[in-house]
């Protein structure tokens, strides 16, 4: 297959995505909604023209909280309480893409801003400790971002890496350690 044939293909996926108008042209205005519900520390369910979108925050990780298949990870529930706090629902967001519109278990992949302050709410997760840096390309818009602010919140112990020493611990595991086992 040409490179060109791979571009098309990849530009008609895209535009049948809804990430140009009918016309090809790029969106006048980024996609708006109210948040419905959190998920977890790094899904929410946003309400956009009248249907629920579950929507993964791009670039971040926070600790596990429901998954079935993973224990409930070290500062999952703090992770998911911020988040709740930043956005609860019936908040207004602004969603903005990246290069992938969908993830494999199709949620809208999104950088969510706050519409009241325009807060970047991926960034803040990961600046307060409440999330890890993710980057999983090709969504990398905001990469250096985010590995910078989780550099600075691993470094001053915040979050996560104060009460877990990082992401991804399983909570039985620190609470083991605090008990002596």
């Amino acid at each position: 297959m040409s490179r060109l044939t791979v571009v098309l293909a990849g530009l008609t996926l895209v535009a049948g995505c809804g990430w140009f108008g009918g016309d090809g042209s790029a969106p006048a205005e980024p996609g708006v909604g109210v948040v419905s519900r959190i998920v977890d520390g790094d899904t929410i369910v946003v309400r956009i023209g009248g249907a629920d979108e579950r929507v993964r925050l791009i670039g971040i990780d926070t600790p596990e909280t429901v998954d079935p298949r993973s224990p409930v990870e070290c500062f999952g529930a703090e992770a998911s309480a911020r988040i709740t706090e930043l956005i609860p629902p019936g908040t207004e967001v602004r969603l903005v893409r990246d290069v992938e519109a969908r993830d494999r278990f199709d949620r809208l992949l999104a950088y969510v801003y706050r519409a009241s302050d325009d807060l970047h709410v991926n960034l803040a997760m990961v600046e307060d400790g409440f999330a890890a840096a993710y980057t999983f390309p090709p969504n990398v818009a905001h990469t250096a971002d985010f590995v910078a602010a989780a550099a600075r919140a691993r470094e001053a112990g915040l979050g996560l890496w104060g009460a877990c020493g990082g992401p991804d611990v399983p909570l039985d595991e620190i609470e083991g350690r605090r008990a002596g086992g």
